[in-house]
């Protein structure tokens, strides 16, 4: 994927997502499936997760150069990602400590809502004026993934919204069926 497709896979999954989640009621908001996060342990999660993508992204080009070295292959296909996410999921990671959403309670949904759209949005704008042999050159760590180029991280992000956004319908359908 070019960075204008990454920027509108971006922007279209997590639209979804949010459009998803306004779209829950108090007791659908904190609806978990078994040993699943609620809708807004999983907006907490995202904006945990995409906030340092942000923040990497906004850096001159050298820092995570310095930082976390060049890379020394080529970028995956967003397929292979998706697959080696999938593998690692089904092999049992998880989501390291810092990345592990506190309760999250329904008064908080419209603010935190507010953030992530504000972060995808920052992020577009910060992908849209990278080159796209930059988005190949630099990496950044992953915890669960390891070192991705920027443009694997960015289909990680992109995809990260899909996943979750599959265990919040997944937690509202189980809960339907259960009480039918």
């Amino acid at each position: 994927m070019n960075k204008e497709a990454i920027i509108i896979s971006i922007e279209h999954a997590y639209q979804n997502l949010i459009d998803c989640i306004e779209g829950l009621d108090e007791h659908a908001f904190l609806l978990a499936a078994e040993g699943k996060w609620s809708a807004g342990k999983q907006l907490d999660h995202l904006i945990k997760s995409i906030a340092p993508v942000n923040m990497a992204m906004g850096l001159p080009n050298f820092i995570p150069a310095l930082l976390f070295g060049k890379a020394n292959r080529p970028s995956k296909t967003y397929g292979e990602l998706v697959a080696k996410y999938k593998s690692k999921l089904a092999a049992g990671g998880k989501a390291p400590a810092r990345f592990v959403p506190p309760f999250v309670a329904f008064n908080a949904k419209s603010k935190l809502i507010n953030r992530l759209n504000n972060l995808v949005k920052s992020l577009c704008k910060k992908i849209n004026r990278c080159s796209e042999a930059s988005l190949d050159k630099s990496i950044l760590p992953h915890p669960l993934l390891g070192k991705l180029t920027l443009r694997e991280m960015l289909y990680f992000t992109a995809y990260h919204a899909t996943h979750h956004q599959a265990s919040i319908e997944q937690a509202i359908t189980l809960n339907k069926t259960e009480q039918s």
